[in-house]
């Protein structure tokens, strides 16, 4: 294994101040919706955002990550219609009552518009296991840690590059591979909604508080 000098720039610690809370007020700002607009947005932003999810640290450097990526407005519909009918058995039959409950401040259920209404899908899958250029199949190394790792980088891009974004989790999201063309090998980790904010949307605004430093950190 060869190595290349690192490329780090250190940084005034004056600049580093500045750096960081410029940062937590950037993030400060995102907010998930549910409302899309139908306002198009340039894959080269997307693609610019699932670059930078793929620089992200993972096991071995097998990057086991495979993002699928929308815009055809038949697919969508196709995943729209099929992640409904597990939206509607979650939430009229699988659903624990304290679950809904939890849910009941945001006002979800199984309608969801907003994949279909939004310009970008992207399906994001962990892949378990890949196959090297003779066939032979090799196992990855912790693959559903790196790609939520992937995830966050690809939230983060996505919101500094000025787009709303919603993650979706329907239960299962098997069907996520067959429409998607991908191999059992990969499992469904996350739907990514990815547009501009409808006109005029709403967010709860519980949401905007989060828990203070000391809830969420112990300095030893």
């Amino acid at each position: 294994m060869s190595f290349v000098p690192l490329n780090f720039n250190l940084l005034p610690e004056a600049e580093m101040r500045i750096r960081a809370a410029a940062f937590l007020e950037e993030m400060r700002r995102r907010r998930t919706v549910r409302e899309f607009s139908l306002q198009p947005v340039p894959r080269e932003i997307i693609e610019q955002a699932v670059l930078t999810a793929g620089t992200a640290p993972n096991g071995a450097n097998l990057q086991p990550w495979h993002f699928a990526v929308v815009a055809d407005p038949a697919v969508k519909r196709r995943i729209r219609e099929a992640a409904e009918v597990e939206e509607r058995e979650f939430y009229q039959q699988k659903a624990p009552q304290a679950w809904l409950d939890a849910l009941a401040p945001l006002g979800t259920d199984e309608h969801k518009p907003f994949l279909e209404a939004a310009p970008w899908l992207i399906a994001i899958f962990s892949r378990g296991s890949f196959a090297d250029a003779a066939g032979a199949r090799h196992q990855t190394y912790y693959s559903k840690e790196s790609t939520g790792i992937a995830c966050g980088f690809l939230i983060a891009a996505l919101h500094h590059a000025g787009l709303a974004t919603l993650t979706h989790t329907p239960s299962p999201m098997n069907f996520l591979n067959e429409i998607c063309g991908r191999p059992p090998s990969e499992k469904p980790f996350l739907l990514l909604v990815v547009g501009y904010p409808a006109e005029g949307v709403q967010v709860p605004a519980f949401a905007a508080r989060k828990k203070p430093l000391g809830e969420i950190s112990t300095w030893l």
